[in-house]
């Protein structure tokens, strides 16, 4: 019997992420864009360009695009066997943009996790990690008060137009908005006081009639 998924906080805003979240999962596999410091032995046959001659190992210099979680295994400041280069988004010019008016980006075309992912970049020792952080910051402020305006006005709407632009931790925050909004409704409408059954207690009755019959 198929089993209903518990969703579990999201730790990419904190020093590490949840390895039990999907959200986290999801986020580390985005691409990061490195430079290698050292040669890598037996790794040039995964990296090299499709008709290459074939090479055991990857020459220092080469530029590659890996998973997050792969350049975070990689990055050592000691041994220096790979650099990080800054994706464009986190960059001087797109902060720019943010401090004019962040609430014009569309956030998830440009990466899902915007939040979540830039928090983590903050593992690289980059000396525009101070700016970085404070991006983040200004951005989410600059955004949360039309993110909250929206839900709490959007009662029995489509609200897909509103959540496209938004990254995945504003959807949830519009989500929260948006069950705020619902439950007052029904409590302005007298319906606050009726109880009903939690999902846990409903799953339990479910297993307990499976196990008698078995």
């Amino acid at each position: 019997m198929s089993e209903s998924y518990f969703q579990v906080e999201s730790g990419a805003l904190g020093p590490e992420e949840n390895f039990l979240s999907l959200d986290d999962i999801l986020m580390s596999h985005e691409k990061l864009p490195v430079r290698t410091e050292a040669p890598m032995p037996r790794l040039g046959a995964f990296f090299q360009e499709r008709g290459a001659e074939p090479d055991p190992a990857l020459p220092q210099g080469s530029k590659l695009e890996i998973p997050l979680w792969l350049a975070k295994g990689l990055f050592d400041n000691k041994r220096r066997i790979l650099s990080v280069d800054l994706p464009k988004i986190y960059q001087q010019g797109w902060r720019t943009v943010f401090s004019a008016d962040a609430n014009v980006v569309d956030l998830h075309k440009m990466g899902p996790y915007f939040y979540g992912f830039g928090s983590q970049l903050l593992h690289f020792n980059s000396p525009e990690n101070a700016d970085i952080s404070q991006s983040l910051l200004q951005t989410f402020i600059g955004r949360f008060r039309r993110i909250m305006d929206s839900s709490q006005n959007a009662y029995n709407e489509d609200t897909s137009a509103l959540v496209a632009r938004l990254d995945e931790m504003e959807r949830g925050l519009f989500q929260t908005g948006q069950k705020g909004l619902n439950d007052f409704q029904c409590w302005e409408k007298g319906q606050a006081s009726q109880i009903t059954a939690s999902s846990l207690v409903q799953n339990y009755k479910k297993r307990k009639l499976t196990d008698m019959e078995d």
